[in-house]
């Protein structure tokens, strides 16, 4: 059991080390501790991040930017920030316990995500408003929500644990192009790629939930450090308060991804399915009552989820995949 551990150990050691030296020489315990919500915000994104395929910053991009009213720009920079200690963890965990992921569904995605990722930054983000940015953020997950739920209204659908011996060249080019989107949503939300990818590994090639939800959840984590990374050293634009609100938070992240992790390799695949349901719903009615129901908001909703669902519809496959 520990030597499954050990990864993630040597890690938590390395992070928790890293908090108490920077505290204690920068005398920062106060301002860290005025960061509880995001502490608490994180005890519950942080299990969703390591038990699903939304990463940490699907819980904390609605909460800070909808209740504790954080810019949008800010939100997302602490979605980047607090998932590289929370999906770090939580991947650290998976492939030191020998769970099971898919690979090649991770490398070529990441290919087009860190594209994605630096041409959304720059040519998609200046150009939205923070209501506009919120509304549309779960409208999409909301959409893909759909998209999920009509793929498992038969249970007893065929699944695949792998995506086949052999990947051809429109395979590749399919898993680049979901990776350069999944990176474009990302550079807005500060997460994305991996429920992006999630669908398409599901519903176009019938990756089985409990392989794609693990692999989606490394594939966040690379595409996390890169993000932080670019905001806070190539654009320095990541604020005092978002380091502080990441500290607070990081110790939380440190137990509760990785618990999400554990528990979610022992659920069946639809547990995990309805879990997602649950997650989106409550995010969108959520949305809706703390920004309002106007006539402009429900048509950006309802535009976001058709087109939204009417793509999910398109890479459908799911009653045609073989077993493998």
């Amino acid at each position: 059991m520990l030597f499954g551990l050990r990864y993630y150990l040597v890690f938590a050691i390395l992070v928790v080390a890293g908090l108490v030296v920077y505290v204690t020489s920068t005398d920062s315990l106060y301002c860290v501790l005025v960061n509880w919500p995001a502490s608490l915000t994180m005890m519950f994104g942080s299990f969703i991040a390591g038990a699903s395929a939304e990463g940490g910053g699907a819980i904390a991009f609605p909460v800070f930017t909808l209740l504790l009213h954080v810019e949008p720009d800010d939100a997302r920079n602490f979605s980047f920030a607090i998932q590289c200690v929370g999906m770090v963890s939580a991947s650290l965990l998976i492939i030191g316990r020998g769970i099971h992921i898919e690979w090649r569904g991770i490398a070529y995605p990441a290919i087009g995500a860190v594209i994605g990722l630096i041409a959304g930054t720059h040519f998609i983000v200046p150009l939205l408003e923070p209501v506009t940015t919120k509304l549309f953020f779960v409208s999409l997950w909301t959409a893909f929500g759909i998209g999920l739920w009509r793929a498992n209204r038969n249970a007893s659908r065929i699944v695949r644990s792998n995506l086949g011996a052999h990947l051809s060249q429109s395979d590749v080019i399919r898993l680049i192009t979901t990776g350069l989107i999944g990176g474009m949503v990302t550079a807005i939300f500060g997460n994305g790629v991996d429920l992006v990818t999630f669908c398409l590994l599901t519903l176009w090639y019938g990756l089985d939930e409990k392989v794609a939800t693990p692999s989606s959840v490394v594939l966040m984590s690379i595409i996390t450090v890169v993000g932080f990374f670019y905001h806070s050293t190539v654009l320095g634009d990541v604020s005092k308060q978002t380091y502080h609100a990441w500290i607070a938070a990081a110790p939380v992240v440190l137990i509760f991804a990785p618990l999400g992790a554990w528990v979610i390799s022992h659920w069946n695949r639809l547990s995990i399915a309805r879990l997602l349901y649950t997650i989106i719903v409550v995010q969108l009615i959520g949305a809706l009552f703390v920004l309002g129901i106007t006539t402009s908001h429900a048509a950006l909703c309802v535009g976001v989820i058709v087109l939204g669902t009417l793509a999910m519809k398109l890479i459908d496959r799911t009653d045609r995949v073989r077993a493998s």
